[in-house]
């Protein structure tokens, strides 16, 4: 029987890394990424940090929810492919200045297709090795 309901998605509500450093990977989403904590669980091992519309977050490996996971996320288990941050604007220079800054390298700007179109967008990695994508606006 055919089914023609469609699951009205918006966008992402929030993805979880399982993470060994949390005061590491908090400070580098905060300071150099400009997303805050928005709420602490740490009798459950939980920290929520403000990305936009959406949340990332963070359980360390080492806590109640972490443990569950299995093994700490490296070089032959990651957590996730990449993330991808949407910015706006997408100033280049302004972006490398502020993640040199923080010790941060960025891969060159490339032209990659996103949920808005095809635009700008930077590859960097966080202090535990996940790939973090910032994505500017759709060329015109």
């Amino acid at each position: 029987m055919p089914n023609d309901f469609a699951i009205p998605v918006r966008g992402l509500d929030h993805i979880v890394l399982r993470v060994k450093d949390i005061d590491n990977m908090i400070a580098f989403y905060g300071e150099v990424l400009g997303c805050p904590v928005e709420r602490r669980q740490e009798e459950i091992g939980l920290y929520q940090l403000r990305a936009g519309m959406a949340l990332i977050d963070m359980v360390p490996v080492d806590g109640k929810l972490g443990r569950a996971g299995g093994a700490a996320p490296g070089t032959e288990g990651r957590n996730l492919d990449h993330l991808c941050l949407r910015v706006e604007p997408f100033d280049e220079a302004a972006i490398r200045r502020h993640l040199a800054l923080h010790g941060v390298e960025a891969g060159p700007v490339e032209s990659r297709y996103g949920a808005e179109g095809e635009g700008p967008s930077i590859y960097l990695l966080d202090p535990e090795g996940n790939t973090v994508e910032l994505k500017g606006p759709p060329a015109r």
